[in-house]
């Protein structure tokens, strides 16, 4: 599993409340893309915004960030997205009540660190 974090300076046109109206007029969009488990849209008081995303594989946010979306975010916001990849290691999931152990350490690992 992966995390991406993926962010970009509103422009000046661009304030949070039409930032929030895009966003959830988008949001029902990503519900079909291939590899996504989830997309948290964000936008800060500093004027960035963006998704935290989290992905089957990496390979899969590669292909959906080198397509049209891409072009998209350029087009909206005139600037490229800042796009940085985090290996889940595990996942606190509290509204499930469950604890996931995404990418455990091997076996020798484990017990060298005993």
């Amino acid at each position: 599993m992966i995390t991406a974090i993926v962010r970009y300076r509103l422009p000046a046109e661009i304030d949070r409340a039409a930032c929030r109206a895009h966003f959830e007029a988008i949001a029902p969009g990503f519900s079909e893309v291939k590899g996504l488990l989830s997309k948290h849209f964000i936008c800060s008081e500093r004027g960035v915004a963006g998704g935290v995303y989290q992905w089957r594989s990496k390979a899969d946010a590669e292909a959906f960030y080198s397509g049209p979306w891409w072009d998209g975010i350029i087009q909206r916001y005139g600037m490229a997205p800042e796009i940085e990849f985090f290996t889940v290691f595990a996942k606190t999931d509290n509204e499930a009540g469950t604890v996931t152990i995404v990418e455990a350490a091997p076996a020798d690992a484990a017990s060298a660190a005993e």
